[in-house]
């Protein structure tokens, strides 16, 4: 085996439940939960009982998110599964350096209310929407948006799937136009233009708050969205700034880790969006998964198996 490497999941991911069998079962993940608690009344509820409506809300599913990531994350760890590095996926960064050691599990836990607050007030701010794009290169895509009035290509997940935000007003005539390109649009279950000009306010007001924290240098390479290369641990607060307003270059942090050695992917956290996205990438590495006490089970029994 050579190294592994934990994803943390990102939002779009969540359901009502995630979290709960991990609480249940795993020590870690219930310290977690009832620290973050007693920060914030409800979370569990929200987490465990929410409605799909009351999850959309970026302020309700950041937290609930960072808490599942990081909850799988730390229940590995305890059964003896260890992570030679991390990547995150938008607010799945937050829970990735939290592990990593950046800050306290409560403090990531703070910054990540507090950024989904953010983003919030920024989608209240105006009409926009997210959808993914497929069939067509990041190349044409990013042309295609440049056509319209305020979209922007803002995440590159993976060879043929490149995320679109902006101007709700601007969609109609973009699906058209990618329609006649050949491919294909898919709405995404988000509340706002996540990683566009459209957080350049709230990415602001971020970093401002991000001054009343500290941070120590990871304990293991946690690759930014921002570059797709390893945090520089001069820049923690930099890069989580212009992440929120930056896109996601997922496709070359994958590819990155590889070339630097990363064999084995253990997807953290709600749903199995990074894991298909790792499929696409390559075909050369190992891909596991870890949302709920079953799949914890399974994957360890795998990653145990393999080596």
């Amino acid at each position: 085996m050579g190294k592994i490497a934990f994803l943390f999941a990102g939002q779009g991911a969540q359901y009502s439940g995630m979290g709960k069998t991990l609480y249940e079962t795993s020590a870690a993940a219930k310290t977690l939960y009832d620290t973050a608690e007693e920060i914030r009344p409800d979370t569990m509820q929200q987490s465990f009982a929410g409605k799909t409506r009351e999850l959309m809300r970026t302020e309700n599913t950041q937290p609930c998110m960072y808490l599942v990531d990081l909850a799988a994350a730390r229940a590995l760890e305890e059964a003896g599964i260890h992570a030679d590095g991390a990547a995150g996926f938008s607010l799945g960064e937050v829970a990735a350096l939290a592990f990593a050691g950046v800050y306290s599990d409560a403090d990531g836990f703070r910054i990540v209310t507090t950024r989904g607050k953010l983003m919030q007030d920024a989608s209240d701010a105006a009409d926009t929407e997210m959808c993914a794009v497929l069939k067509l290169d990041a190349e044409t895509v990013e042309k295609a948006a440049a056509e319209f009035e305020q979209l922007y290509a803002v995440n590159f997940n993976c060879p043929g799937q490149t995320v679109v935000s902006g101007l709700e007003s601007s969609m109609e005539d973009f699906e058209a136009r990618i329609k006649e390109l050949g491919g294909k649009c898919v709405p995404l279950p988000v509340s706002a233009a996540f990683h566009s000009p459209f957080m350049n306010d709230a990415s602001a007001k971020f970093g401002a708050v991000l001054g009343d924290y500290s941070f120590a240098a990871p304990r293991i390479p946690v690759y930014a969205n921002l570059n797709a290369q390893p945090y520089d641990a001069a820049k923690i607060r930099e890069t989580l700034e212009q992440q929120m307003r930056s896109p996601v270059r997922w496709q070359k942090t994958i590819e990155n880790m590889i070339a630097d050695g990363f064999t084995d992917f253990i997807e953290v956290g709600a749903g199995k969006t990074l894991s298909g996205l790792v499929k696409r990438i390559s075909a050369d590495v190992r891909i596991y998964k870890v949302d709920s006490a079953e799949t914890l089970e399974e994957t360890i029994k795998a990653v145990k198996e393999s080596c």
